[in-house]
């Protein structure tokens, strides 16, 4: 295929400014930051929201659709991407490890995907993993990956499965088998979070080789590894990803100064190798996201 899909994942979870003093934190931070990176080639954006107090992670519905009535404020055509990844850690208390520590964040299934039912993104990420992740444990159960896979399914949503290890790809052929997941699904390889997929070409091959028929996919890594990998997974046959999500600098010792320059980079690096990147419209088609 002559261009790939560029999914630019804006903030995340874990970068802080910090990391960045450029992250974009508010809700009009965030959306201009997405209308910057469509400007310079995505086809997509996905995105997380921040208390704007706090700067910390939010599940709070109004500033998820803050963020998107922004961005359709200027334009459709942009493929909009919400997470469902909070509400899954667990962080053991030292006193009593069957006691939740002060960093969980542990809710119901239906309470993570709250705003996609009221927003009805294009897309929204279902995480797979159960794992360590830093000094806690990300838990996401078979049952409360189908009530999530339901509910994003009766939004009209299409889900993009998150895959960190070989295991959550068993998990999510078995999902296919039983009819929790459609066939031909739309996923994500996460290369480079400690205690999963390490970011290599052997990783990055041996995970496609474990997807279903059909799958469309994009293959990515966190810090160093972001750039990398983003030209591996594109040699592979995959799509790409890059933004402030999943790395803080732009090259050595240069900090990014927004996610549009990552996208631009990005772009760049690609063009070299002959590839172009997919507009929205194509994009759209592709994964079938019809509204």
């Amino acid at each position: 295929m002559s261009s790939v899909i560029l999914t630019c994942a804006l903030v995340g979870n874990f970068t802080t400014r910090a990391h960045n003093p450029n992250l974009p934190i508010t809700p009009a931070e965030i959306a201009a930051d997405a209308l910057a990176a469509w400007r310079a080639g995505a086809a997509i954006v996905h995105v997380h929201v921040r208390d704007p107090g706090s700067e910390l992670p939010s599940m709070e519905v109004g500033l998820y659709a803050e963020v998107v009535d922004r961005i359709r404020d200027v334009t459709d055509e942009l493929i909009i991407n919400l997470t469902t990844g909070n509400g899954g850690r667990f962080h053991p208390s030292e006193a009593d490890p069957a006691m939740p520590g002060p960093r969980t964040n542990l809710l119901v299934p239906e309470k993570r995907v709250e705003h996609i039912c009221a927003i009805r993104p294009d897309i929204a990420t279902l995480d797979l993993n159960t794992m360590v992740f830093g000094t806690e444990v990300v838990i996401n159960t078979p049952r409360n990956v189908r009530v999530m896979a339901q509910a994003i399914y009766d939004a009209g949503v299409r889900p993009e499965v998150e895959l960190f290890d070989s295991g959550d790809v068993a998990l999510m052929n078995d999902l296919i088998a039983d009819g929790t997941l459609a066939p031909a699904p739309l996923c994500s390889l996460v290369m480079g979070v400690k205690y999963g997929f390490q970011p290599s070409p052997e990783t990055l091959l041996y995970a496609r080789s474990q997807l279903p028929a059909g799958a469309i996919w994009t293959g990515f890594a966190t810090g160093k590894w972001a750039f990398p990998m983003l030209v591996q997974s594109a040699i592979a046959g995959g799509q790409v990803r890059i933004g402030m999500e999943d790395a803080a600098w732009l090259s050595r010792g240069v900090p990014a100064p927004s996610n549009a320059a990552m996208v631009e980079k990005a772009r760049r690096m690609l063009d070299d190798l002959g590839y172009g990147l997919a507009t929205c419209a194509e994009a759209r088609n592709r994964l079938e996201l019809h509204k």
